[in-house]
């Protein structure tokens, strides 16, 4: 009895562990795992996230908004364990104010922007972000704030916030 137990407990050990063959040095990606040269490592919590958010955006501009809402979902979910990982780190809560705001919750969304802003005052998407939220909620003098702190960065961001309050600015 015991030996018979022992055989089919490590048959189902082999059989639920995947397998990798040689590679030629390509990497592809495998649930949370990273294959690479016959090597299996663990991708992190906010590059998941990242991708789901990547991908959300991509049903977003397809009109689907329900399976958006899904991967923002999940990539909230793997942002919450990133935190835990690495806390405070503005880059994960840049994107867990993000995908506070696409999930409806503002309120969330500005903390996690202040939280992140006060570990990096210049994070260039938190500001951005930020800037938006307070163009969304009618608080356009406190976008503009935003707005002049990446007045010097020369990049999209401040391009698009400027673009959002001018949009509701006569």
């Amino acid at each position: 009895m015991n030996k018979k137990f022992l055989v089919i407990f490590f048959s189902a050990i082999i059989l639920s562990t995947p397998l990798f063959s040689a590679s030629n040095g390509s990497s592809e990606v495998k649930g949370q795992y990273q294959v690479t040269d016959s090597k299996a490592r663990k991708i992190s919590n906010y590059k998941i996230a990242v991708k789901r958010i990547l991908k959300a955006k991509k049903f977003e501009k397809k009109g689907k908004t329900d399976k958006a809402k899904i991967l923002y979902e999940e990539a909230y979910s793997r942002l919450i364990e990133a935190n835990k990982e690495k806390p405070i780190d503005p880059d994960i809560l840049n994107y867990m104010g993000f995908t506070s705001l696409k999930l409806g919750n503002l309120e969330d969304a500005e903390i996690y922007y202040l939280l992140g802003l006060d570990q990096n005052p210049n994070h260039i998407g938190l500001n951005e972000y930020l800037g938006e939220l307070y163009v969304q909620t009618n608080r356009i003098d406190k976008a503009k704030e935003r707005l002049k702190i990446l007045e010097g960065c020369d990049c999209k961001e401040f391009d698009e916030l400027q673009t959002s309050i001018k949009l509701v600015t006569p």
